[in-house]
């Protein structure tokens, strides 16, 4: 164990956008992410909105990773690695909230399983968590748009049990706004306010349209840190984190020099990549706008 004098390290920014349907998470999110890398060919859009990311193509010539159901952890795992390897700047997850309620999702996948159903539950929290965890050990920038409902409770008044509006509640699993950085909650008129900021630029409760400018903010506080420690991963074995099917890992594996040194990777990799099902397409990433 040794100590060290803190310091905040060049840090990689987690954003959620939270908001009801025609709040504007797409388009704020877009603008965020131009941002913080100011060019649009690093950023990627990962779509499960039936292609409502081309609806701004307009903006600029960012990617757009269509995903298709089942929307499982794994899926989306999948998504972000192909991003990744792809040099993207900024990964846009639009929307988190099907990895929760959409087909193939979290509650469809344990709605269908057998058994009881609190202790099912245990079996499917990894796989979320795992992809919780993808998001937060990203090499690059992540936003995720959330969609929310409004939410009720029901109380007592006058001796009678009424639904009391409670304002809106995120479609995902409760608590996930504790691992993002920065959750901008944004209303109809397209007005956001920031709820909960980890880099204190937002301080301030006033309601705000989210605009290019903001993610530049963001980005000037990310590169204002110090680098704590320069990165001492092997290079082969980060090849072989990043790859996502099996025929690339085999080709890798062939021309690893010492291929004893990285069988244990190798083997790790290759079970993680047979558990995503069904096999994902990395070639459906594309520039909006165009096939």
């Amino acid at each position: 164990m040794q100590l060290r004098k803190s310091n905040r390290s060049q840090a990689k920014i987690r954003i959620a956008l939270q908001g009801a349907s025609g709040s504007g998470k797409t388009y704020s999110s877009l603008l965020l992410a131009y941002g913080l890398c100011q060019n649009w060919n690093k950023i990627a859009v990962i779509d499960t909105e039936n292609q409502s990311a081309d609806l701004y193509s307009h903006l600029g010539q960012y990617n757009v990773l269509t995903l298709l159901p089942p929307f499982s952890p794994e899926r989306y795992m999948e998504a972000i690695a192909t991003c990744e390897v792809s040099g993207m700047e900024v990964i846009i997850l639009d929307s988190l909230s099907h990895e929760w309620e959409g087909e193939g999702g979290i509650l469809d996948i344990h709605g269908s399983m057998a058994g009881n159903s609190f202790t099912n539950w245990a079996k499917i929290t990894p796989r979320h968590n795992a992809l919780v965890q993808k998001i937060l050990h990203s090499g690059a920038h992540v936003i995720a748009t959330v969609r929310s409902k409004q939410d009720y409770v029901i109380t007592e008044k006058n001796g009678k049990q009424v639904p009391e509006k409670v304002g809106l509640k995120a479609v995902q699993r409760d608590g996930l706004e504790y691992d993002f950085s920065i959750v901008f909650e944004l209303d109809i008129n397209h007005q956001a306010i920031c709820s909960k900021d980890r880099t204190q630029l937002f301080a301030q409760k006033i309601p705000f349209k989210i605009e290019p400018q903001t993610g530049k903010k963001i980005r000037e506080w990310c590169e204002s840190g110090s680098v704590l420690y320069e990165s001492k991963e092997d290079p082969i074995e980060a090849k072989i984190k990043a790859i996502v099917n099996l025929d690339e890992l085999y080709q890798l594996y062939r021309e690893a020099p010492d291929k004893n040194k990285y069988l244990e990777a190798f083997t790790l990799r290759a079970d993680e990549i047979r558990k995503l099902t069904p096999p994902f397409n990395p070639l459906a990433i594309h520039s909006n706008g165009r096939p």
